[in-house]
């Protein structure tokens, strides 16, 4: 009894409401799952603000593996903000939060689709759930920022 109260202490450590919660919907009477809604402002882009809805599940050890996300231009992009970021295909991770006592994360992490010129935010799970990893993408296009390029035309 003592360990089975550890792991459901820890658990509700790992993935307790964070302080950029924003909306916590209850699934129903005979559940113990609610929908957690979080904002993210990007640290390197300011400009850009995500939401990311994810089941938590408060006495389970894992939170089940289903989220989504959406990203949308809150404030100024500007070209310094995009000069900063990494530019690699696989990109950065901006955010990450334990899901789970059994190594399992929620990551967001950004890749800069250069010939679009558009951010994408891929929000996904490191372990594999009823064998498929769990994910869900956001764009965000830097058309009419600041730091959108336009084409040399002159030809």
């Amino acid at each position: 009894m003592k360990k089975l109260m550890t792991a459901l202490f820890l658990s509700g450590l790992l993935s307790g409401c964070s302080d950029n919660e924003v909306g916590d919907v209850g699934l129903g009477w005979f559940t113990l799952k609610d929908i957690s809604i979080s904002s993210l402002v990007d640290e390197e882009v300011t400009g850009v603000t995500c939401h990311i809805a994810s089941i938590e599940a408060d006495l389970s050890l894992a939170d089940p593996s289903d989220s989504s996300i959406s990203c949308r231009q809150t404030g100024d992009i500007t070209p310094e903000m995009i000069a900063k970021i990494d530019k690699s295909k696989s990109g950065e991770v901006v955010f990450k939060q334990s899901k789970s006592i059994f190594f399992k994360t929620m990551k967001v992490r950004r890749i800069y689709d250069s010939e679009n010129q558009t951010l994408l935010y891929l929000s996904y799970t490191t372990k594999e759930t009823d064998g498929s990893f769990k994910h869900s993408l956001s764009t965000v296009p830097l058309w009419g920022t600041a730091a959108y390029i336009v084409a040399n035309t002159d030809q």
